[in-house]
């Protein structure tokens, strides 16, 4: 006699798959919306670091009728500089083993020409930014690129594994490390700093207010944990992690960290060149009412 399946247990199968496809598609679409906070979070990174390289500027350089000396301003541009193009030399060194490796090639030399446009830009003379704010985001970008280029799969030609001892990556403990300290950093700095998020500028801040903003301090942290989350699966929802100490490496890292790097210094150049364009444009409309 053959063995037939009852309604019942055709009615659980049926159920148990379409709640099985449900799980499914509500973990998949947490993962998309934590993707989409990471991004958030870098971009509110790359704010916090623009404000603590405006910090700087304005504190160690001298601007023009002030007596300040600007000797440690002009000290730390030049460690900048020289760690900048040290870390460039270093990265070609170390990830660039042969004549084969061309996206390595091409990662660290387009790395180099954006921390020399970085420099001319800043040095111009309807810019007159200096040096300091283009040496760090000169180091920034080229902190990125290291990182970039560590993110690459560990397989090829191209990576070479450095390691302290038998036991751990010594490059992705320090990544690691920095990405605790940035979520830290650019929490706290956003939270406190939240004038920029904010819609009116006229509210009256009094004694007793909070010096930050509780509901921008949870967003930032809320986003700032999934940009974590985003770490350990290598920013892809369906990565296995099979070897210890992979954390944050795969090609989707990599490219979301050139994508990163090329970001940042698009919207540092714009901040430089912005103000000299805005003085530009109330001469050029004085010029043509003139001659009307």
């Amino acid at each position: 006699m053959p063995c037939q399946s009852s309604p019942r247990l055709s009615s659980l199968t049926s159920s148990s798959s379409s709640m099985w496809a449900e799980e499914i598609y509500s973990i998949s679409s947490a993962g998309e919306i934590a993707r989409m906070g990471a991004g958030i979070f870098l971009i509110l990174q790359l704010i916090s670091m623009l404000h603590l390289i405006s910090w700087c500027n304005k504190r160690w350089m001298p601007y023009a009728g002030s007596n300040q000396c600007g000797l440690f301003g002009l000290f730390l541009s030049t460690v900048s500089f020289i760690a900048s193009f040290a870390g460039i030399l270093v990265l070609y060194i170390l990830y660039v083993p042969n004549s084969s490796c061309m996206f390595n090639i091409f990662t660290i030399i387009w790395t180099a020409v954006l921390v020399k446009i970085m420099m001319a830009v800043s040095l111009h003379s309807k810019v007159n930014e200096g040096l300091l704010s283009s040496g760090i985001m000169g180091s920034y970008i080229v902190f990125l690129c290291w990182s970039a280029l560590h993110s690459e799969p560990r397989t090829g030609k191209c990576y070479t594994e450095m390691k302290i001892g038998k036991d751990g990556n010594w490059a992705t403990i320090i990544s690691f490390i920095i990405a605790i300290c940035s979520i830290v950093s650019a929490t706290f700095s956003t939270g406190i700093n939240n004038r920029s998020f904010q819609f009116r500028s006229d509210k009256i801040q009094l004694e007793e207010d909070a010096p930050y903003s509780y509901e921008i301090f949870h967003i930032v942290f809320a986003v700032g944990a999934m940009y974590f989350a985003m770490l350990f699966i290598s920013w892809e929802l369906n990565h296995p992690i099979t070897r210890k100490w992979s954390i944050d490496v795969g090609w989707a890292s990599t490219w979301v960290k050139i994508m990163n790097e090329w970001l940042a210094f698009c919207i540092y150049v714009w901040r430089l060149i912005s103000p000299a364009l805005a003085r530009k444009q109330p001469a050029n409309d004085e010029e043509s009412a003139s001659t009307t």
